[in-house]
Parts: structure tokens; C-alpha cells; sequence
């Protein structure tokens, strides 16, 4: 059962200031926390479940020496920020901060230029991680890593994908990036392009990139649309997808 002081602090982690200041985060539903649980135990600090999570996790929970707390549909929902809660909650303590370093020399990365949208974030990190993209680059103003819609929408992403924080002119800097490929709808197209390895850089959902920014994109790459089509631009993280893929191909 929980106490009003449990759903005071857990409800508070739903609003960033709080997060920031006890460098914490909550995880929502079986597979996401199954796998906090199984990959990065560590990171947990106390899981609340309902009779049915933890019996049918309880050897794990034994395993690692979880902190459990059992909860009723109702309590779960009042600690929860999802619509139809999902049989438990973790509270995880925040990941390790990554370095700027990166092997641009081998490989691609993308750089999120003023992502706002946390669902975006979220589906970038599953993209990311499926085209085997290690460390994940953000503008100070891109949307936070730990909003729950972010860690939603990552499926389990967020704990394979390092995502740093930074200026770009300090991560050119930091690791003497020589390409810096720029999404934008007047580049060259991307099909016809011979790709190589380096920095990938995705604008803003509504405005793209930001002039300070594309001052340093010195290879600038469109997505080629169909003659006549009426849409203005693509989502931000469809527009990395269909960029991503075609780097993939020609690479490996």
C-alpha cells in the first residue's frame, strides 16, 4: 500500500525540476521495466506492481533484490502518467552523463537541432538503436531525456543509446568532425549522393535547422519528393529514418 508521502515524491518526478534535482526518473509498464530490470538493475531504486507483475516476475525480483512495493490498480494509477497504466512503475536513477567522444571516422551519428516533440526524441532513440548508432547528439534545447514520453516512446532505447548534450561547434570541435551532412529541402538528393561517415544533422520540427547551425552543415542533403506533392515537410523522425536507411545501405 502506499503512503501520501510515496505518491507526493513519485508524482513530483513527473515534472522535470524535481527529476533534476533528485536525479530521477520513472519507467512505465512490463516491458520496459523488465528490461531496466534485467540489463540495468542497478538503476532502479524501488518498483511498484501489481499482484499480477510480481507474480509472475518474482524470481527476478528476488534476483536482484528489488525493492517492491505491491499496489492496486487504483494506487497505480494515481502515481501514473499514462491514461491506462500497465501493471507497474519503476523509479531509476539517472544514467551515467556520456562524453562527447564518438568514431565519426567508422561511422554516422545524428545531431537533434531543437527537437521539441518528446515523442520524436522517443521514436529517434528506437531509430537510432536499430541502425546501431551508439551515442545520440541534442541541442541544449532539444527536448529532456527523461521526460516519460521520451522514455516511452524509446521502448527500452534510451538504455542502449547514449544521448549527449551539446553545442554543435563543440562537438565539431571535440572530435574534428571533417562531414556534417544537413537535412534540408533544398540540398542534394540523397539517393544520388555517395555517402560517407560523419554527422547527420535533423532540425527542428517546425522551423529545421537553426541558421547558427546550418552555417556549419557543409554537406546538405534533401530527401527527393514526388513532383506535384502538396506537403510542406516530413516529420522529424520519419525524415531521419528514410535518411538513416539510405546511409545504412551504402555503408555497410
Amino acid at each position: 500500500m502506499l503512503s501520501k508521502n510515496q505518491v507526493t515524491e513519485i508524482r513530483g518526478l513527473h515534472q522535470k525540476k524535481q527529476r533534476e534535482l533528485h536525479q530521477q526518473f520513472i519507467v512505465e509498464g512490463v516491458k520496459t521495466v523488465l528490461e531496466v530490470l534485467t540489463f540495468r538493475p542497478h538503476l532502479i531504486r524501488h518498483i511498484y506492481g501489481t499482484n499480477d507483475f510480481a507474480e509472475q516476475h518474482q524470481a527476478l525480483l528476488n534476483k536482484h533484490n528489488t525493492d517492491f512495493t505491491l499496489v492496486n490498480a487504483s494506487e497505480l494509477e494515481r502515481i501514473s502518467l499514462l491514461e491506462n497504466p500497465n501493471q507497474v512503475l519503476a523509479v531509476c536513477e539517472y544514467l551515467d552523463k556520456p562524453g562527447l567522444n564518438f568514431d565519426f571516422g567508422s561511422g554516422f551519428s545524428l545531431y537533434l537541432d531543437d527537437i521539441r516533440d518528446p515523442g520524436n526524441l522517443g521514436t529517434l532513440l528506437r531509430l537510432a538503436d536499430w541502425y546501431g548508432i551508439s551515442k545520440l547528439f541534442c541541442s541544449p534545447s532539444t527536448c529532456e531525456l527523461y521526460n516519460p514520453k521520451v522514455i516511452q516512446a524509446s521502448m527500452g532505447a534510451f538504455l542502449r543509446v547514449e544521448v549527449v548534450y551539446t553545442s554543435l561547434t563543440q562537438l565539431i570541435f571535440e572530435n574534428n568532425i571533417k562531414t556534417v551532412y544537413g537535412a534540408l529541402l533544398n540540398g542534394a538528393n540523397l539517393y544520388k549522393e555517395k555517402l560517407g561517415q560523419g554527422l547527420i544533422v535533423i532540425g527542428n520540427e517546425a522551423n529545421g535547422i537553426t541558421k547558427e547551425n546550418l552555417n556549419l552543415v557543409n554537406r546538405p542533403i534533401t530527401i527527393p519528393a514526388a513532383p506535384g506533392n502538396k506537403t510542406e515537410s516530413l516529420n522529424a523522425a520519419v525524415a531521419a529514418g528514410i535518411i538513416c536507411s539510405e546511409f545504412f545501405r551504402q555503408l555497410t
